[in-house]
């Protein structure tokens, strides 16, 4: 029991800069309070005392403002960030470090008793505001954006925004290394405050890199079939990159001591 204890707050500071404290966790962050709440009552649910679960769950949504359904499966290190208007349906199931914040729900689409209420993967994050409705699955490393209504499955990786919501990006290892790579070359640096940037804006600027790496790719191949046909061209070769960069705010100096334009 200590041992999830101390799971639970260390991903709080993990995942809250905010926190101060192991003291602040435990005393003053509600999402903690109805996830450990909810520890109990979906034991007691599991021993068929339907009732005694149901209204420790009803006294933790007065105290908390999150609402789990004591049926509910949660894994590890669960965290509820500010918590308010959070509801999490009977049949709703999340994976180990998936974090939401305040007024997400995980809700169903149809009043029959069977499996009604989403599926978290592993370390998947739900933005304020959204709402997943139904049996749905969304994978392992997923984001969900804030105010998205999403009623479709979602892939491992992929980032979702809309309403309905919509994959904006999908993940790929290499892809990401490759635009880190030119984007840093570039002296741009986007991917340091990426995650405080709206998801149009970091899909746009993904698209853009990916084609000025095309476009390099592309200049490379006809500045060697040029060199193979004995074609010199004047005034051809470009200026490395990183004479363009800027450091510290100002024009990087170039060899004769005058700042480059």
């Amino acid at each position: 029991m200590f041992d999830r204890l101390r799971e639970d707050i260390h991903s709080v500071f993990d995942r809250d800069p905010a926190a101060r404290s192991t003291l602040e966790v435990l005393t003053a962050y509600p999402g903690m309070h109805a996830v450990w709440t909810h520890r109990l009552t979906h034991r007691l649910w599991g021993w068929r005392l339907y009732w005694l679960a149901r209204m420790l769950s009803h006294l933790a949504r007065w105290f908390t403002g999150v609402e789990i359904h004591p049926g509910a499966v949660i894994g590890r290190r669960f965290f509820i960030d500010h918590g308010m208007g959070v509801v999490i349906g009977e049949t709703a199931e999340i994976g180990d470090d998936c974090t939401l914040y305040h007024g997400v729900t995980l809700g169903g689409t149809t009043w029959r008793k069977e499996k009604r209420h989403p599926t978290l993967g592993r370390n998947v994050v739900v933005g304020a505001g959204a709402k997943i409705l139904g049996p749905i699955v969304i994978s392992d490393n997923a984001r969900v954006g804030s105010n998205s209504v999403v009623v479709k499955d979602v892939p491992p990786g992929a980032t979702v925004v809309g309403i309905p919501g919509h994959i904006v990006e999908s993940r790929n290892e290499e892809q990401t290394r490759r635009r880190e790579a030119l984007a840093r070359k570039l002296g741009f640096d986007a991917y340091g405050q990426r995650g405080q940037m709206p998801d149009p804006v970091a899909y746009a600027i993904d698209c853009i890199l990916d084609h000025l790496h095309q476009v390099d790719q592309k200049m490379e191949r006809i500045g060697t079939a040029l060199r193979e046909a004995g074609v010199k061209v004047e005034g051809a070769e470009l200026p490395a990159i990183e004479a363009c960069r800027l450091e510290d705010g100002a024009p990087k100096e170039d060899e004769t001591g005058t700042g480059s334009s």
